[in-house]
């Protein structure tokens, strides 16, 4: 019983990690970031990153040793459009998450990186499209935990 309330307990806490870590990135990201703000939003991308694994390992958990069942899961197509929004935020996710380890080359010579107004829109959208995406999948579960399903 325990088990099963630390891994859901951990499931939850990855998914508001993810949001927040998401959240700061976004409402830092500038242009010409100061070189604490590139800093603070690496942090962040990291925190985002490990969030993000630990929502996988803990639903991975949850299907397998810790919920209603593998059948439950597998045979529901609501749980598959939460897998799928799961991997299309964490592919999106890799385009932010190069520019931000690149920066480390700006960083090496003192220097904050300085990003067009195109390069800020694009990963300013591509981060809302995450968070977004990260509040959908527990709508989903929540539809699955019910018993709805889509079709």
């Amino acid at each position: 019983m325990w088990n099963s309330a630390v891994t859901a307990y951990l499931h939850y806490l990855g998914f508001m990690l993810a949001v927040g870590a998401l959240v700061v990135e976004s409402f830092t990201l500038k242009e010409r970031p100061t070189l604490q703000e590139s800093q603070k939003i690496v942090i962040a991308d990291v925190v985002y990153g490990m969030s993000a694994l630990m929502v996988l390992i803990t639903g991975v958990l949850r299907v397998l040793y810790f919920g209603k069942g593998t059948e439950y899961y597998t045979s529901n197509p609501v749980f598959w459009i939460k897998v799928g929004i799961f991997l299309f935020v964490g592919t999106l996710s890799l385009y932010p998450t190069i520019t931000f380890i690149l920066w480390a080359k700006d960083w090496q010579q003192g220097a904050a990186p300085v990003l067009t107004a195109a390069k800020t829109r694009l990963l300013s959208s591509m981060i809302k499209v995450e968070i977004v995406g990260f509040l959908l999948i527990p709508l989903f579960a929540a539809m699955m935990a019910r018993g709805m399903r889509l079709f």
